[in-house]
């Protein structure tokens, strides 16, 4: 049983395949887990669930409210801190990161609930974050699990992350048709060169990285 309060993102299929993925890790009793913009909380609760100690971080309070909620109704304490990415545990480390943050390229100013999916014009104002300053938060050998479309240029975060000394890989991919969002602001990324004039699919890929 779980709930989701009006406005928050709700579990899709790049929610499933990062679940996929952190199921593939060994998340254990103790083990320091950061969510970052958890949304209803599906993966903090999931690493709960194994033992982790979690802390969600979202710029949402519904967000946050339906992640604390959704880890009581499994018996699991989730902490929770509103704020954006890393802001609220700055100068803490973590054994792993998950995050499934906005990656859809916006030409408008991000409003509610917007906010949850737009990313700026290229789609990489969270991403860029995200590969800048994981490799200071994780602990040696420490896991960064994000996931993110094609569309938002999975190459330059591979490499974003390589250069910051993380051990990076694609470790899952998932093809589909656009959903609502891109498919009503497909003519705005063709004119963008986002996207090839016709594409209306998209990969959601699993973006791995290790801290050795």
């Amino acid at each position: 049983m779980s709930i989701r309060l009006p406005g928050v993102y709700s579990v899709r299929t790049d929610t499933e395949i990062l679940l996929a993925s952190l199921a593939r890790e060994r998340v254990s009793a103790g083990s320091q887990v950061l969510d970052v913009g958890t949304g209803t909380g599906a993966l903090a609760v999931a690493a709960a669930v194994r033992g982790g100690v979690v802390t969600a971080v979202d710029v949402s309070r519904r967000a946050l409210a339906t992640a604390f909620v959704n880890g009581a109704l499994r018996g699991r304490r989730i902490r929770v801190r509103y704020g954006d990415v890393f802001a609220p545990v700055h100068g803490r480390r973590f054994d792993f990161i998950v995050s499934n943050p906005p990656y859809i390229p916006s030409h408008s100013t991000m409003d509610n609930p917007s906010r949850a999916w737009d990313a700026g014009p290229s789609g990489r104002e969270i991403l860029d974050q995200l590969c800048a300053q994981s490799r200071q938060m994780l602990r040696p050998g420490g896991v960064l699990l994000m996931v993110q479309s094609s569309v938002a240029d999975v190459a330059k975060t591979c490499g974003m992350l390589s250069s910051s000394g993380l051990r990076t890989e694609v470790t899952a991919r998932s093809r589909g048709r656009f959903g609502p969002v891109m498919r009503a602001r497909a003519a705005w990324l063709e004119e963008h060169g986002l996207i090839r004039a016709g594409a209306r699919e998209e990969d959601l890929v699993v973006v791995r990285g290790v801290r050795e």
